[in-house]
């Protein structure tokens, strides 16, 4: 638009002194007429302005010029006729028709600076992008980190903000790797050290001559390798770095099997089950039913009757209990080790990390003294 204005104003400014030197030399001419009785075309051709007609001869060219001219009672006019500036002198005097062949400046001064501007331009934008490139893949790489690829490597060699920015996450994502290797070697270490006391336990448990005491310890025992168990699954669920193993089940098979894993000695008299529709998910059998004893086993233990109401839906499950209000917000039980009565404050983060991974929606109400459980495996609003 700057280019255009300029343009156009270095235009209207050249064809200004055109008109200014054609007035000027029609007045020349006039006076040299009065002074001498001819038409010095010595001065005209200097001038670089050609005669065409004397006198109305060229009738042809004559007619032409006075079609075009928009004020024919006017003495002095300039037209434009076929690409041709000619300029009609019609007095008393004479007629004369005259070609000015002078044409307005081309403003070569003005196009090469607008055209040195944009090739600066051009150059500027090409090296923003060539600098801006690094930050660009150090986004996407971002991007990767955080939905779990923690194997990113993201080192670079320039030697600005950028390059610093990059070799500054690389160095960040390293030591993370580090802590959580670490994390796994440790808690591989501990439920491995834990698997040799309870197979012993299980072996010595063989030796007591009382059946029903044995079965008691063998049922202690497998109750603790099933917890071993479930920490290894709730490392891999919270490292960000699992997939699911996602297919079709019935919730009441889930359900089922979140009791079977309580390994209650009368399921019957603790919970209370109700299924309006049993509706086929996609989920992770081993991880939702976990998900599910997580909030079975917190209803039957906080309440004080020790027992829980269980209702499927065919777009939710909700678990319920009498009992107390929770104390705080919602949110602040889905912290690790929060302030828990009796507990290491694990259970309700352990469910939420399970149903994000599967993307369910989770709620909690309480109302007419019961605190209430609800996963939703669709809309809320359905």
């Amino acid at each position: 638009m700057l280019f255009g204005a300029l343009l156009n104003s270095s235009y209207s400014k050249s064809l200004a002194e055109i008109e200014m030197q054609e007035r000027a030399n029609i007045h020349y001419l006039y006076l040299y007429y009065l002074k001498y009785g001819k038409i010095d075309t010595d001065y005209l051709k200097s001038q670089n302005i050609k005669v065409v007609d004397i006198g109305g001869k060229n009738i042809k060219l004559y007619k032409e010029v006075c079609q075009s001219n928009p004020d024919k009672e006017n003495k002095f006019s300039i037209v434009n006729v076929n690409l041709h500036r000619y300029i009609l002198i019609n007095n008393d005097r004479f007629k004369l028709i005259l070609e000015n062949l002078n044409r307005p400046r081309f403003p070569i001064e003005l196009i090469i600076a607008f055209a040195g501007a944009g090739g600066l331009l051009i150059l500027l934008y090409y090296w923003i992008i060539k600098s801006i490139i690094p930050l660009s893949r150090l986004r996407d790489k971002i991007i990767k980190f955080s939905q779990g690829d923690l194997n990113i490597r993201c080192e670079c060699v320039q030697k600005d903000e950028i390059g610093e920015v990059a070799n500054a996450f690389d160095l960040a994502a390293q030591k993370i790797r580090d802590l959580l290797k670490s994390r796994q070697l440790l808690l591989r270490a501990i439920m491995h050290e834990l698997k040799t006391p309870i197979a012993k336990g299980r072996l010595m448990a063989e030796m007591i001559g009382d059946a029903k005491k044995r079965d008691r310890f063998h049922r202690v025992f497998e109750r603790l390798n099933l917890l071993i168990d479930e920490f290894a699954k709730v490392e891999k669920v919270t490292s960000k770095s699992f997939q699911p193993n996602l297919k079709k089940y019935k919730i009441s098979d889930l359900l089922e099997a979140s009791i079977d894993i309580l390994m209650l000695d009368n399921p019957q008299k603790y919970i209370h089950t109700v299924i309006s529709k049993d509706k086929v998910i996609d989920a992770d059998f081993e991880l939702l039913s976990l998900a599910l004893k997580n909030l079975i086993d917190n209803a039957i233990k906080y309440s004080p009757d020790h027992k829980v109401d269980i209702l499927v839906s065919e777009n939710f499950i909700s678990i319920s209990n009498r009992g107390k209000k929770l104390k705080g917000k919602i949110q602040e039980y889905f912290t690790p080790f929060h302030a828990s009565e009796g507990g290491l404050g694990l259970g309700l983060y352990i469910v939420k990390s399970i149903l994000d991974v599967h993307k369910f929606d989770f709620e909690y109400f309480y109302e007419n003294d019961r605190n209430t459980f609800k996963i939703y495996f669709g809309q809320k609003n359905n």
